[in-house]
């Protein structure tokens, strides 16, 4: 037995890796991967303030989980009305620009990769967290269901319910596209390896997608391919910007998350799929529609629901050659099985890497992992966020 196979695990004890196409190496657009375990993007909400800049906690957090294949950062807003949570990170001043760079370099001393993730919340927000104390901006003005996280007055955080957005105008709308290009100028500028724009989870970009949230009568509404109009437009101009090589995209069909739940995701997400093909994305990552399938139905429901998901990842999978990452709550097994039957290229873990910052590492040696507390999953110190155990060699 070697000597990593030999390291005992805090709650367990690691066993002799054993050949895994999880672990074999990948080439993702212009990056050389050593396996396919990324790091899943994940809000945690410990932006230094004022101004939401990454601090020195996060360097560690991020440095500590340089051993993912790739880190997908959590969600990063691409300028100050894209904030939607309390204490998030931007990637719009210099400050903020700086503070990445610290991230970026400490990975990178660590021999990992790291791309940001831009975001634009829309709807999903409230005037709090909005300059002038303005109303967020949707496709529509329909208001989502739940509650926004804010920094109340007194500076503590605070569930608020969400309001009804203020609807985009046309000719507001370059401004987003614009706003994405200078986040991934900025992203590039402060050491990233590349940049995934995030067109899922029930903000901006799939806002637009879905017809829950999206009654345009415009040239960004109506048909698949007016709802589908923006995402393309920010990636075809993030992509003449910094190289279609070094972008990757986030969908999640099927995903019900901050009010989704469109009544076509199978025509829509084939047509996307297709266009995205076109243009040479390092990767596409997927939010897996069967984890998007709701825990509640029963019956007849499920079976309709699964079937669904199942039609839908095969005709993704179908239209899109490139390198496909999917998410959905997977370990090991599940893993390599979607990797041995072809459905994906990489996986990206979420929840995992919160508590087991050598996830990859514990994964190989079928170590035993750290339980993730929920209780610090937002917000907060050092606490649940980078003291984590390794395993002990």
């Amino acid at each position: 037995m070697n000597e990593a196979a030999k390291n005992v695990a805090i709650n367990g004890t690691a066993s002799e890796p054993i050949a895994s196409e999880l672990f074999s190496p990948i080439t993702v657009g212009r990056w050389q991967l050593p396996h396919r375990v990324a790091m899943a993007p994940m809000t945690r909400s410990r932006a230094g303030q004022p101004g939401n800049v990454p601090t020195e906690l996060m360097t560690e957090y991020y440095r500590q989980r340089a051993g993912a294949a790739l880190i997908i950062t959590e969600a990063t807003q691409v300028s100050a009305p894209a904030q939607g949570y309390a204490w998030t990170p931007g990637i719009h001043t210099p400050e903020q620009v700086e503070g990445w760079k610290k991230v970026t370099d400490a990975v990178h001393k660590q021999g990992g990769k790291i791309v940001s993730q831009l975001w634009h919340v829309g709807r999903i927000s409230h005037r709090a967290l909005q300059p002038g104390k303005q109303l967020p901006v949707a496709p529509s003005a329909i208001k989502p269901e739940g509650n926004a996280f804010i920094v109340d007055d007194r500076g503590n955080p605070a569930f608020v319910p969400f309001e009804t957005p203020r609807a985009l105008d046309r000719n507001e709308i370059h401004g987003i596209v614009a706003d994405f290009v200078q986040a991934a100028r900025n992203a590039i500028d402060a050491g990233f390896d590349g940049v995934e724009i995030h067109s899922a989870n029930g903000y901006l970009l799939d806002q637009f997608l879905n017809t829950v949230s999206n009654q345009r009568d415009d040239e960004y509404g109506g048909t698949v391919a007016n709802r589908a109009r923006l995402t393309l437009q920010v990636v075809d101009a993030v992509l003449a910007t910094i190289g279609a090589d070094r972008v990757g995209v986030r969908i999640s069909p099927l995903g019900q998350f901050n009010s989704m739940g469109m009544d076509d995701p199978e025509t829509l997400y084939s047509y996307l799929s297709e266009e995205l093909n076109k243009r040479g994305l390092a990767y596409l990552h997927l939010i897996s529609p069967r984890s998007q399938v709701p825990s509640e139905l029963i019956g007849s429901e499920i079976s309709k629901q699964v079937n669904l998901a199942d039609r839908i990842l095969k005709s993704i999978r179908s239209r899109y050659d490139g390198v496909l990452m999917l998410a959905g709550g997977f370990d090991r097994s599940s893993a390599e099985t979607s990797l041995a039957n072809g459905e994906a290229d990489l996986l990206a873990f979420g929840k995992p890497f919160l508590a087991n910052p050598d996830l990859p590492k514990r994964l190989q040696l079928r170590a035993a992992l750290n339980e993730p507390n929920g209780q610090s999953f937002y917000g907060g110190g050092a606490s649940g966020y980078t003291d984590y155990p390794f395993l002990v060699a």
